[in-house]
């Protein structure tokens, strides 16, 4: 049964649908200053700094626990937002969070977003600061760990992968919350959870997915959708989506490929729980033991590199 505080999260996404809904011609400005109000669903962690960067001419935020963290890793974050709204500061607190369970460290990029810029620039942005990581602070590939929500968990993942084709060294493991894998909108859980799912709806999915390949590429591009590729020699990956999700099979197909490839693969199914449920950091018990998961499971790959 979900608790209470896990509920409140549905709760933010039916007023903010309602609030959209009033508004018939919703300028983008707008719509992203909705979303925007999201890191208001996380408590502030204790013990946490944050310091805006430039990451190889990637805007970002630098995440780092207080004392210094104990790991010599980085997570490289990619927020939500369906490549067209989000934010670094709307998963600021939630990394904070993570980072403290983890004992790391996090750079969240603010990637360029559609439809002003449309596939693979999001990537590409992805890509910079992961060679800052490499060459200007010199960490280590194997302790540099891709993470995202939603959109961002495709980035994650697609990152990974293009890496991998252009020969650079991959990362030590690959985190995706709720991640958008199959950018076609095809799997039975799109139709099965819609009634369930309070924000990622089939009509607004598909528009979004539109934007972000625009007349580059095909949605099933493996670098578009993860469920379409080779993931033979992937990181360790680490899936956690909730039942009440639309993109819940994005995940278990995700999932199933992966252990098919013999990746190693930890999957986390949150009864009841709404899309991204980590965003109730600090409020929910659902999100905290989801981020106490993979703190435990990052520590102990990261230990392994």
């Amino acid at each position: 049964m979900p608790s209470v505080e896990s509920q409140a999260l549905r709760e933010i996404y039916e007023t903010r649908a309602a609030r959209m809904a009033a508004i018939p011609k919703i300028d983008l400005a707008t719509l992203r200053s909705l979303y925007e109000e999201e890191q208001l669903c996380s408590a502030e962690p204790a013990g946490v700094t944050y310091e805006n960067i430039d990451a190889g001419g990637i805007p970002s935020i630098w995440v780092s626990p207080v004392p210094g963290p104990s790991i010599a890793g980085v997570i490289l974050y990619f927020h939500g937002g369906g490549f067209m709204v989000g934010s670094p500061s709307g998963r600021r607190k939630v990394l904070g969070h993570v980072c403290r369970a983890a004992n790391t460290q996090a750079l969240i990029v603010k990637y360029r977003r559609t439809p002003e810029h449309e596939f693979p620039a999001a990537q590409d942005d992805g890509l910079a600061a992961y060679r800052w990581l490499l060459e200007e602070r010199r960490v280590p590939s194997s302790a540099i760990v891709f993470m995202g929500d939603s959109a961002g968990g495709n980035l994650a993942l697609t990152l990974a992968l293009r890496v991998r084709g252009e020969g650079l060294p991959l990362p030590g493991a690959v985190v995706a919350f709720s991640p958008w894998t199959n950018l076609e909108n095809s799997f039975p859980s799109m139709d099965t959870n819609d009634a369930l799912d309070h924000v990622a709806h089939r009509p607004v999915l598909d528009e979004m997915a539109a934007a972000y390949v625009g007349s580059a590429t095909s949605l099933r591009n493996p670098l578009v959708s993860a469920v379409h590729a080779d993931l033979r020699g992937f990181p360790p990956l680490y899936v956690t989506v909730g039942t009440h999700e639309t993109l819940q099979d994005d995940s278990i197909e995700l999932v199933r490929l992966a252990r098919a490839a013999g990746v190693a693969v930890e999957f986390e199914l949150a009864e009841g729980q709404q899309h991204v449920h980590l965003l109730m950091a600090g409020r929910a018990p659902e999100a905290d033991k989801s981020i106490a998961n993979v703190g435990a499971w990052l520590k102990r790959q990261l230990k392994s590199m």
